[in-house]
Order: structure tokens, then C-alpha cells, then sequence
């Protein structure tokens, strides 16, 4: 596996070695011995799979908070996403800042989202599916979304009429919200 920094402290792509042959080919998706040899210590006890039918699904910006905060590794297994970080920890270097990484099947790259960063994704093809590994346990009381298109972001998320769950519609601005790092 190689780790690659992104513009996001604490964020990173991850990309697995890929053995291809005639035959198709083949990955390590997750390895911790490989993560620990890039210096990410994280101990993962949840996956999560997500399916999107349309094109322009947006799902974001989410995490949880306090003792349920989660890091995820996030990988698209069908399809492709623009999948998105917003660092919100406070005594960040890039606070309010994030970046945007072009996830697919095709490329099989994985971004690591440390605790205190949103996280969303639009799916750029029709029926995609996500995989993703979380450290700590899903917790409905702990989880928290803030809007998509808050101004404070700027995120470009390339759609103009999204496909939007009901929680995401009427989720808080950042500033309006309860999340704190």
C-alpha cells in the first residue's frame, strides 16, 4: 500500500498494491500490519456498505460526535464517487478546509477520514457502492449532519440538483450546528 498526503491534515489516500493479470486481478483491500507500516495506527471495528441507484446522490456531510467520533477508510467497489473531507477540529492547521478525491472501482484508491473531519460523497454513475471501516461503533444519539452547500466550505461537488435524503435537506449550516472538535 502507499499513503499520499492531501491538502487536509491527518487525511490521507491510500492506494493498494494491485496484482493484474490475464485473469482480472487482485488486492488487499484492508491490511492493518500494511496500515501500521504507513504510520496509521487505527483500529477498525465496524464496516459499512452503501448503495446509491442515481447519479447525483449526495450523501453529507456527516460524522459523530464525542466518545462515538469515528475515522473511517472509505473505498467505492462499484462505480465512482467524488468523496468529500471537511476538517472541523479547531486547533487544526486546515480548519474549515477540505478536499475532494475522485474514488472508483477502476482505481481502487481508499481515503482515510480522521475523527473531527465531515464526510460526504456524490456518486458520479448510476448504481454505486461504498465500503467503508469506521473505529468506533455507530451511534444514532452521536450522530450529526451539516449541510451539503454550507457557503463556509465552498465545496464544488460538481451537481446541481442533487439527490437528497430528507436529513440531509434539512440539515444545519456548520455554524448552527452542535458539532465541535
Amino acid at each position: 500500500m502507499e499513503k499520499t498526503e492531501t491538502a487536509l491534515e491527518g487525511v490521507y489516500i491510500i492506494e493498494p498494491k494491485v496484482f493484474a493479470d490475464s485473469r482480472g486481478w487482485f488486492y488487499e483491500s484492508y491490511s492493518q500490519r500494511e496500515l501500521e507500516k504507513l504510520g496509521i495506527f487505527t483500529r477498525f471495528v465496524q464496516d459499512n456498505r452503501s448503495f446509491s441507484a442515481a447519479k447525483g446522490t449526495l450523501r453529507g456531510l456527516h460524522c459523530q460526535v464525542g466518545e462515538f467520533a469515528q475515522t473511517k477508510l472509505v473505498s467505492c467497489t462499484r462505480g465512482k464517487i467524488l468523496d468529500v473531507a471537511v476538517d472541523v477540529r479547531r486547533s487544526s492547521p486546515t480548519y474549515l478546509k477540505h478536499v475532494a478525491v475522485e474514488l472508483s472501482e477502476e482505481n481502487k484508491r481508499m481515503l482515510y477520514v480522521p475523527a473531527g473531519c465531515l464526510h460526504g460523497f456524490v456518486s458520479l454513475t448510476d448504481n454505486v457502492e461504498l465500503l467503508y471501516k469506521a473505529d468506533s461503533f455507530y451511534s444514532a444519539a452521536h450522530d450529526r449532519s451539516v449541510r451539503f452547500d454550507d457557503p463556509l466550505f465552498g465545496i464544488d461537488w460538481g451537481v446541481s440538483d442533487p439527490v437528497l435524503s430528507d436529513k440531509d435537506k434539512n440539515a444545519p449550516l456548520y455554524e448552527d450546528s452542535d458539532v465541535r472538535f
